[in-house]
């Protein structure tokens, strides 16, 4: 169980191989993490359910990058 106090941030937000694709802007709410800006000015989501471990200062997911980029929110569904 990921403990969600341990993200913080600015901390690199790593795939399956360790290439960080993404920077933690804050946790939003028990079930997303926003990401910083990316470098043409959209925030996107991921949910926490995606991480699998933090360590070493990094937020580590169970997926490649490019399948995360691909299916990332660029906002958050309704409640």
């Amino acid at each position: 169980m990921i403990d969600l106090f341990e993200i913080k941030s600015v901390m690199p937000v790593v795939c399956l191989k360790d290439g960080q694709f993404a920077i933690v802007d804050h946790v939003e709410g028990a079930d997303y993490i926003k990401l910083k800006k990316d470098e043409v000015g959209n925030h996107h989501y991921i949910p926490v359910s995606w991480v699998t471990s933090i360590e070493h200062n990094k937020v580590k997911i169970d997926s490649p990058g490019d399948d995360a980029i691909k299916n990332w929110l660029t906002s958050l569904p309704p409640r």
